[in-house]
């Protein structure tokens, strides 16, 4: 997969594209690249997403702008295994976000990309003011060579999938809701960084793992499958939040407990899981309380991981065990 940022000035190969954020890339937007890809392959061409960095709310309304499913490097690798062949990052900025529809089709789409399919939801609008939609898309595209495709809503357990429905079940500790929406559980990925030690003073030495955005869709103690510390994937508890007990800097943090591994994982990049919510974020008058509470926490992790074993091991085949949590 080939990553551009932002839009070449002339297009080195006609594409069928599709636009949108992909914060999460969730079960609509799975069905997005779907499409996509068949039309492409279909086509002859390469399949093609625009994505915007920052996004558009965090450049408009940073301090009202929503919390990040997905760093940009989570989503693009997403994206590629899914089968796109190109991802164009573009800039928004005050520049971007100004430019009349009309721009946007003809020196972005036409002379910019080469756009020979498109495909946006029906509810997309572009351009300054959001004066450009799907209609415009529709009665322009044709006298460009561009064919313009709408896709709906996808619907998950009558729920509308979208990066907001999504964003509303992890703050609610609904992980299962979260993994129907998502089609996998949902996962951040970081490097294990050093540190304060007071896990390791607790008899619990947790890897410190360095989120990509500052302001995480949920919190809390959690049940985690952690990828990239062995060849498979382990048992974790994780905490995630501010750790009130500890500090006062109101900074979320990352944290996990390996169950039953003693190695090094110092450096490397991890991918947690978040399977099971197991309580919220709580304060401890004493470093005592707190140790006896993580004990209790992965206790239950423990609990959670046998009793999920043997409900994967109890269903037909037929089912995806990812679809368990």
């Amino acid at each position: 997969m080939r990553l551009f940022r932002g839009i070449p000035a002339r297009a080195d190969t006609p594409i069928a594209l599709t636009i949108g954020n992909f914060d999460g890339v969730h079960r609509g937007h799975q069905a997005m690249v779907a499409r996509l890809t068949t039309a492409a392959r279909a086509l002859g061409l390469p399949a093609a997403v625009m994505t915007f960095e920052p996004h558009p709310r965090e450049f408009f309304t940073p301090a009202e702008a929503p919390a990040r499913l997905t760093a940009l490097r989570d989503k693009v690798a997403r994206l590629g295994e899914l089968g796109v062949d190109r991802v164009y990052v573009c800039r928004f900025d005050r520049a971007f976000a100004s430019q009349s529809p009309e721009e946007f089709i003809e020196a972005g789409l036409v002379r910019g990309l080469g756009v020979r399919w498109l495909l946006v939801g029906d509810d997309f609008r572009f351009g300054g003011r959001r004066a450009g939609d799907a209609d415009l898309l529709k009665r322009t595209g044709p006298a460009h060579g561009m064919t313009v495709e709408t896709m709906h809503t996808v619907l998950v357990d009558g729920i509308r999938a979208s990066s907001t429905a999504v964003r509303d079940v992890l703050a609610r500790g609904d992980m299962a809701a979260a993994n129907r929406l998502l089609g996998h559980p949902y996962g951040i990925t970081g490097r294990v960084v050093g540190g304060d030690r007071i896990g390791r003073e607790l008899g619990f030495p947790t890897a410190n793992v360095r989120m990509r955005f500052n302001r995480p869709p949920l919190d809390g103690i959690f049940a985690v499958e952690v990828h990239g510390a062995a060849p498979g994937p382990l048992m974790g508890a994780a905490s995630l939040g501010v750790r009130p007990t500890v500090t006062d800097a109101n900074r979320p943090t990352l944290e996990v407990f390996l169950l039953d591994f003693h190695g090094d994982v110092y450096g490397r990049s991890l991918r947690l899981d978040f399977l099971h919510r197991l309580r919220g974020e709580e304060k401890y008058p004493s470093f005592e309380l707190l140790r006896a509470q993580i004990d209790r926490d992965v206790q239950a992790t423990r609990e959670f991981f046998a009793a999920r074993a043997a409900a994967v091991a109890s269903i037909p085949e037929s089912v995806p065990s990812s679809l368990l949590s």
